[in-house]
């Protein structure tokens, strides 16, 4: 299913002739550390959406070396709905709660990569994520929410 929704998170800008292949969730290593194993780890953490009885969404993190990725104590954070059901609130709320279980965990931070273009940057800016510089390439920010 992680598979599904990290999919479904692949940032495609308007205008974008083509389609994305989904065998880049399989042979981009980082994506695949985003889902591979997953519930393996000790700080492997999922919250799900739910619509009538269908999953409909998915935020997880995990401290693997995937988009995001600071270092090995800080979750870094994959979130996606189908888009049916997006601009509902419904990834905000995945997003506070997966904050508050890290914040309870005790956890000093989080961390998260976006497409510099992608919409979802004022989501996470509401969040009190904060830019802290280029992500894997400058097509993406790497974000840092403190729990301090």
């Amino acid at each position: 299913m992680l598979e599904d929704f990290l999919n479904e998170a692949i940032y495609v800008p308007e205008g974008f002739e083509g389609n994305v292949p989904r065998s880049i969730v399989f042979d981009d290593p980082k994506c695949r550390a985003a889902y591979e194993g997953f519930g393996s780890l000790p700080n492997d953490r999922a919250v799900v959406a739910e619509v009538e009885g269908s999953v409909v969404g998915a935020c997880w993190v995990r401290t693997t070396d995937e988009y995001g990725h600071i270092d090995d104590k800080t979750p870094s954070f994959s979130i996606s709905l189908y888009s049916p059901f997006r601009g509902f609130g419904l990834g905000t709320a995945m997003m506070r709660s997966m904050l508050d279980e890290l914040r309870a965990a005790g956890y000093a931070r989080a961390s998260l990569s976006v497409q510099k273009e992608n919409p979802a940057l004022r989501l996470y800016e509401r969040l009190g994520f904060r830019i802290i510089g280029d992500g894997f390439d400058d097509t993406e920010w790497l974000m840092v929410v403190g729990f301090a």
